[in-house]
């Protein structure tokens, strides 16, 4: 139950987005009266995202300095207050701002909720829960993306009350967490202090995260849009088949568990010859059934990808910096999910049409895969201050 406590919220961060896309038109629909509404109303989907990628790493030198339990119980708090404010609110900017509320309590959670994580579990133990978030939250944006379409019949306001799951979530992690013992056992020690930070290693991992994270968001986000053009024009058929071809990604998670302690250099040469076979497949797909084969293959790769660079990054972090390095980790995965769309959109003007992009982003994680052949990467071996499970 401590390992599921930790699991459950990574579920928020889909939340963020998911969960309100279906009733962006009804958003839209509200607030256009207001000046520059189709730039602003999309906003109150991507605000949260943004201010994860801009305050995880702050977030994460807070867990350090002031504990990290008590942070994520308060943050649970917050979520829940801000993420419900719409339901009450009337203006625009009003909402605007709760959503900003939203990603700086939604950074504190996700950064120490893995961080406790790494507190809590070593070995095999721990590689299986950080895996785990990846597979969580993949499983939960199906979840979200229906239970949104649903609720969102009933005006939308309606699916902003789902905002208070995060109470539930702060009920388990005060019942089945607790401050990690190095808090007490390290007390001498300047919490702040950045000494023996490894910076090489983790600007390393932190450059490969943006590089995958784009790769990762691109078959998520762009994969309707590409079937599209493959001739399918019910949304719901898009919707589904999206949805069946992003089950890849918790495959590829299972996978993870079944291999996790390979070397890195070997798991991230499989992920990025994964990526490089789907894009190259979807790329030349004729019809919407070799693209979703295409799809399908990506996001397994995708389902590897993740964890392989969250793990690497945890091995190399000792108790006193685990937060900062989870949240510069976090930051980075989020800067990914960001640039995503914006990279498609320029490989697409340059290539001419979505379709060709992806023989391009194709290309591009084949120079990954190259990399991960040549580079002498090594996971680092840590120990875990407070484990309460051993791998």
């Amino acid at each position: 139950m401590t390992g599921f406590s930790l699991l459950l919220p990574i579920t928020l961060s889909t939340m963020a987005i998911v969960l309100l896309a279906p009733v962006l038109p009804q958003l839209l629909s509200e607030f256009s009266a207001v000046p520059g509404f189709e730039y602003w109303v999309p906003m109150i989907l991507t605000i949260p995202a943004l201010c994860v990628a801009f305050f995880s790493p702050l977030a994460g030198m807070l867990g350090d300095m002031f504990g990290r339990r008590r942070l994520l119980l308060l943050s649970f708090l917050i979520y829940a207050v801000v993420g419900i404010a719409p339901v009450f609110l009337k203006s625009l900017p009003a909402i605007l701002i709760s959503r900003i509320g939203v990603g700086l309590s939604e950074a504190l959670i996700m950064v120490l909720s893995t961080t406790l994580i790494g507190d809590y579990f070593t070995g095999a133990a721990r590689d299986k829960w950080l895996a785990g978030q990846t597979a969580f939250a993949s499983l939960s944006a199906l979840l979200f993306f229906n239970l949104g379409g649903q609720l969102g019949a009933f005006g939308w306001r309606t699916p902003f009350w789902v905002y208070a799951s995060a109470l539930l979530m702060f009920a388990l992690v005060l019942r089945f967490t607790w401050e990690p013992q190095g808090d007490t056992d390290r007390q001498d020690r300047p919490r702040a202090s950045w000494a023996g930070f490894p910076w090489a290693r983790i600007l390393m991992i932190m450059a490969i995260t943006i590089y995958g994270s784009v790769f990762f968001y691109t078959v998520q986000i762009q994969a309707s849009s590409g079937l599209h053009e493959l001739g399918l024009s019910d949304p719901a058929r898009i919707g589904f088949l999206t949805s069946v071809a992003s089950v890849g990604v918790p495959l590829g998670t299972l996978l993870y568990s079944r291999i996790g302690r390979w070397p890195v250099r070997h798991l991230l040469l499989i992920e990025f010859a994964l990526l490089a076979a789907g894009f190259g497949i979807m790329g030349l797909a004729k019809g919407p059934e070799a693209f979703l084969i295409g799809c399908f293959l990506n996001q397994i790769g995708a389902g590897l990808l993740l964890p392989t660079l969250l793990v690497w990054a945890m091995s190399l972090l000792s108790f006193e910096i685990r937060g900062r390095g989870a949240g510069l980790w976090q930051s980075s995965f989020a800067f990914g999910q960001f640039l995503s769309p914006v990279v498609v959109t320029l490989l697409s003007k340059q290539a001419g049409g979505l379709l060709p992009a992806f023989g391009m982003l194709s290309i591009g994680a084949v120079i990954g895969a190259g990399v991960a052949l040549v580079a002498p990467f090594r996971r680092g071996e840590q120990p875990v201050g407070g484990a309460v499970a051993h791998g």
